[in-house]
C-alpha cells in the first residue's frame, strides 16, 4: 500500500455545465442533477444532446454539453 494515489476530481466547471444542461431541459432542481453519480449525470447529458441534435436538425442550432 502507500503511495500518494488521490482520486480523480472532476472539473467543478464542467459539473456546473452539466448540472445546468440537465437541470434546464429537465427542470430538476440543482440538488436532484448533483446527487446524480457522475456516469448518470454524463448519460443525461449525452442524451439530451441526441433529442437536441435530432429536433434542431433543420434550424441549424445545437445545444450539447
Amino acid at each position: 500500500m502507500g503511495g500518494d494515489w488521490a482520486p480523480a476530481v472532476y472539473p467543478y466547471d464542467r459539473l456546473m455545465q452539466e448540472a445546468a444542461f440537465i437541470a434546464y431541459h429537465f427542470h430538476w432542481p440543482l440538488h436532484q442533477v448533483l446527487s446524480l453519480e457522475h456516469a448518470d449525470r454524463r448519460r443525461w447529458a449525452e442524451e439530451i444532446s441526441r433529442i437536441n441534435e435530432r429536433m434542431n436538425e433543420e434550424s441549424g442550432t445545437l445545444l450539447e454539453v
